[in-house]
């Protein structure tokens, strides 16, 4: 299935779809092989597919685990500017919706995941440890330190400007 995004010259736009997953204290992210940054399970939602199904699959393809959802928390407009092989020098804006999914009380995973053929583990961070990782979305780590009980909508600009 292909992703909801798009390229237009040096631009590039994607729908995703992640999860925010606490167990214990602590806050489930992914870092692949490659990459020098911790970040959210997830990924892009297909076309024709709805959001939730999509963190769903997602979280089930990333972790080995089926985790039922919560409830949609977090509205993300994302702007950053590109690295790594496929995104390298392109403008990127992402709409991203991520839900809370519900806990189940145990850390065990089992995850044997890929993204572009690189490994991805995964990580139970501790939230109060959050702020000694580079990880993203960037938001999570105020977000995660107070209680929400509605739906937000946050803006979070990476680019840097010259």
């Amino acid at each position: 299935m292909q992703d909801c995004g798009f390229t237009n010259e040096n631009n590039w736009f994607r729908f995703r779809a992640g999860a925010i997953i606490v167990e214990d204290g602590c806050v489930l992210l992914a870092k692949n092989e490659k990459d020098d940054y911790y970040y959210s399970v997830g990924g892009g939602v297909h076309m024709n597919e709805k959001a939730e199904e999509a963190v769903k699959r997602e979280v089930f393809e990333e972790t080995g685990v089926h985790y039922e959802v919560d409830r949609l928390a977090v509205i993300h407009e994302n702007f950053f500017e590109g690295s790594g092989c496929i995104l390298d020098g392109l403008h990127c804006h992402e709409i991203a919706f991520f839900y809370l999914m519900k806990p189940r009380g145990t850390k065990e995973i089992h995850s044997d995941s890929y993204t572009h053929g690189v490994r991805e583990n995964m990580y139970w961070i501790p939230i109060e440890d959050l702020h000694k990782y580079t990880a993203f979305p960037s938001f999570l780590k105020d977000y995660l330190s107070k209680e929400h009980l509605s739906i937000e909508h946050i803006v979070t600009d990476e680019r840097q400007f010259a």
